[in-house]
């Protein structure tokens, strides 16, 4: 006999899941206390690094119904949460979604709920890439310094270079500029 799960989360421990167990129980679904999995977790933090859903995953079998309130309950983007249902889905667990109608995600309508949510998450992954390299293109047409300052002046480079010459250590000469090794390392790649 299938058994239903609810999996409930919140970014912050201040927090409460509450309301969203509340929510399941209006919306008609009865979850068992003991099968209702709640923490406090980031929603940065994929499905499958957090602790309370690695137990969700060691409970939940095949045939079994796993009840959230919202997609973003289940992964921090379109991708991460189609990754979780697909992993769900290939385990035999049936995922529904409140906040899409109850829907089933891993039925037909829910495969495609998935994969139009996806669609729209890469086109505004797309439009951001475009707008970001848009955005560089032109600060470096207008002479913008790109990037992170470097540590070591003009007049520095020359002083690094100078001890290199000299015999000194890369170690040595990082330490005397307070700077790391890599970086003086890059100024000597820099200079042949």
């Amino acid at each position: 006999m299938p058994r239903t799960f609810a999996y409930v989360r919140v970014s912050t421990a201040d927090q409460r899941t509450e309301n969203q167990v509340r929510e399941i129980e209006s919306a008609g679904f009865v979850v068992d206390k003991k099968r209702v999995i709640s923490e406090a977790i980031s929603g940065s933090v994929s499905a499958d690094q957090r602790p309370g859903f690695a137990k969700l995953l060691d409970r939940i079998e095949e045939g079994d119904v796993l009840i959230v309130t919202k997609l973003d309950r289940l992964g921090r983007n379109a991708m991460d949460v189609r990754t979780t249902v697909e992993s769900l889905a290939s385990k035999g667990v049936r995922v529904h979604c409140l906040a899409l109608g109850g829907v089933d995600l891993t039925s037909a309508a829910g495969r495609m709920t998935m994969q139009v949510l996806g669609a729209v998450a890469e086109f505004e992954r797309d439009l951001l890439i475009e707008r970001t390299n848009s955005g560089i293109a032109r600060a470096r047409a207008e002479g913008k310094a790109m990037g992170r300052p470097s540590a070591l002046s003009e007049a520095k480079r020359a002083q690094v270079l100078r001890l290199l010459e000299e015999g000194a250590s890369v170690a040595s000469v990082a330490r005397l500029y307070g700077t790391s090794r890599q970086t003086v390392m890059r100024v000597r790649t820099a200079a042949t």
